[in-house]
C-alpha cells in the first residue's frame, strides 16, 4: 500500500484566515498526528475575494498599483501575473472592503479601478487577463471598467456621465471605438461563482444589491439604471447584447461581467475552475490518496459552484476521496455525500460559540487536522497498518 499523501485544497474561512493560514494549521495538525505524513497544500478561491493571494502562493508573482478605488479615493491594489497571463480580482480595487470608513455607496460606487488595474497589466505584457468577479461595492454595469480604458458613456448634451450606477438613468450614447487598441489582441475569461443575470429579479440590482447597502428605493434606481445601460448598447453595438445580458455571470460584481461580455469580448467560466487550473491540481491530484477542502460555510450556495464543490469534483475525476471542512455546516449527511464528500468536519463542533470559534479558528483547525488523520489515515505503528 503506498504511502498516503494529503493534498489539502481550502478556500479562505472569511472573516477569520486566509487560505494559506488554513492550509498551516490542518498540515499542522495532521503532522501532529502523524509525523512524517506527507501533505501539500493549494490555497484556492472562486475568482473573488482571495484569488490574487491563492496564485501568488502558487508561484505567481504579486503587482502592486494604485488606482481608483469604489469612491474614487486613490488605493493600493494587486494583481497576479505569471508571464503574459494576469488575473485581476476586482475586489482589490472595487470591492466592499475599500469603502471609505466602510460606508456604503450603492448608487455611485464604480468598477472604475478595475478598469485601470487592466490597463495597467497591458503595460506589463498581459495577453490574457482573467477578471476575478467578487465582492464588488459597485452597480454599474460594468461602465466604470470600460470608461477606464477608453470607452464614452454620455448623457443627452454628450457629457461624460458620472461613475455609479444612478447615473446610468441619464445614459443617452455609448462610444466603444476608443477602447485600447490592445484590448483586442487579449483574451478575457471572467472567473465567476455568481450566475446571475445582468437584470431582473435575480440580476446584479435586486440580488446581491442589499450586501451593498442599497434599500428598496435604490434597488429600483439601479435597476433603472441597468436597464437603460442595456437599451442604449442594443442600439449602438448590436442586438446581440441582449443575449449577453441574460447570460449566468453577467450579473457579477455589478453587472461588471455584462459589461466585459460586451466591451471586451470576455468568455465566463466558474471561477473555481479557472483557479484550479492555474495552481495545477490535476497535476497534485495524482499523487494525492486525501484531498481536504473546505471554506468558511458549506451551505446551498456551496452547492451552486463553490470553490469546494470544484475541488470535490475536480478529484472525484481522480478517483481521489474529499473530506470538507468549514466554520458552519448547514448541508446534510445526503447533500455532502451527493456533492462528493466522504465527510463533513466544523469548527462549530468543537466550539458552538460562533465568536470564539472565529476567534480560535487556528487551533481548531490544528485539532481538526489530528481527528482528520486518527479518522481516515491509517497509524503505520498499528498492527493492522504493518499487515496492509
Amino acid at each position: 500500500m503506498p504511502a498516503p499523501h494529503v493534498l489539502l485544497v481550502p478556500d479562505k474561512f472569511k472573516g477569520s484566515l486566509g487560505a494559506a493560514e488554513v492550509v498551516r494549521h490542518l498540515a499542522a495538525g495532521l503532522r501532529r498526528a502523524r509525523p512524517g505524513l506527507s501533505v501539500s497544500g493549494l490555497p484556492v478561491a472562486n475568482g473573488g475575494e482571495g484569488t490574487v493571494d491563492a496564485l501568488v502562493h502558487c508561484g505567481f508573482r504579486r503587482r502592486v498599483v494604485t488606482v481608483g478605488g469604489p469612491t474614487g479615493r486613490a488605493v493600493r491594489a494587486c494583481y497576479a501575473q505569471r508571464g503574459s497571463t494576469a488575473v485581476v480580482e476586482l475586489a482589490q480595487s472595487s470591492g466592499l472592503g475599500l469603502l471609505p470608513g466602510h460606508v456604503p455607496a450603492p448608487l455611485t460606487a464604480s468598477s472604475r479601478g478595475a478598469g485601470e488595474v487592466v490597463r495597467k497589466a497591458l503595460d506589463t505584457g498581459a495577453r490574457t487577463v482573467v477578471l476575478g468577479l467578487g465582492g464588488s461595492a459597485c452597480t454599474d454595469g460594468g461602465a466604470g471598467l470600460l470608461g477606464a480604458l477608453g470607452a464614452r458613456f454620455t448623457d443627452a448634451g454628450g457629457r461624460v456621465i458620472p461613475d455609479g450606477g444612478a447615473a446610468l438613468r441619464d445614459l443617452a450614447d455609448v462610444d466603444l471605438s476608443g477602447l485600447d487598441p490592445r484590448l483586442a489582441a487579449t483574451e478575457f475569461v471572467l472567473a465567476t461563482d455568481v450566475d446571475a443575470p445582468l437584470s431582473g429579479p435575480g440580476g446584479a440590482a435586486a440580488m446581491y444589491g442589499p450586501q451593498k447597502g442599497a434599500g428598496p428605493e435604490d434597488i429600483g434606481v439601479l435597476e433603472a439604471g441597468l436597464g437603460r445601460l442595456l437599451e442604449v448598447l442594443t442600439r449602438t453595438v448590436g442586438p446581440g447584447v441582449v443575449r449577453l445580458a441574460v447570460l449566468p455571470g453577467a450579473g457579477a460584481a455589478g453587472g461588471s461581467g455584462f459589461g466585459a461580455l460586451v466591451g471586451l469580448g470576455a468568455r465566463c467560466r466558474p471561477g473555481v475552475d479557472v483557479v484550479l487550473d492555474a495552481v495545477g491540481i490535476d497535476r497534485e491530484l495524482r499523487a494525492a490518496t486525501l484531498v481536504v477542502t473546505g471554506e468558511d460555510s458549506l451551505d446551498r450556495q456551496t452547492l451552486h459552484g463553490k470553490a469546494p464543490l470544484g475541488v470535490a469534483r475536480r478529484a472525484g475525476l481522480h478517483g481521489v476521496p474529499v473530506i470538507a471542512v468549514c466554520g458552519r455546516l448547514s448541508l446534510t449527511r445526503d447533500q455532502l455525500a451527493a456533492a462528493g464528500f466522504r465527510a463533513g468536519y466544523t469548527l462549530a463542533g468543537l466550539e458552538p460559540d460562533p465568536e470564539r470559534s472565529i476567534a480560535a479558528a487556528a487551533p481548531l483547525l490544528r485539532a481538526m487536522g489530528r481527528l482528520i488523520a486518527h479518522e481516515h489515515l491509517p497509524d503505520p505503528a498499528s498492527p493492522t497498518a504493518r499487515a496492509r
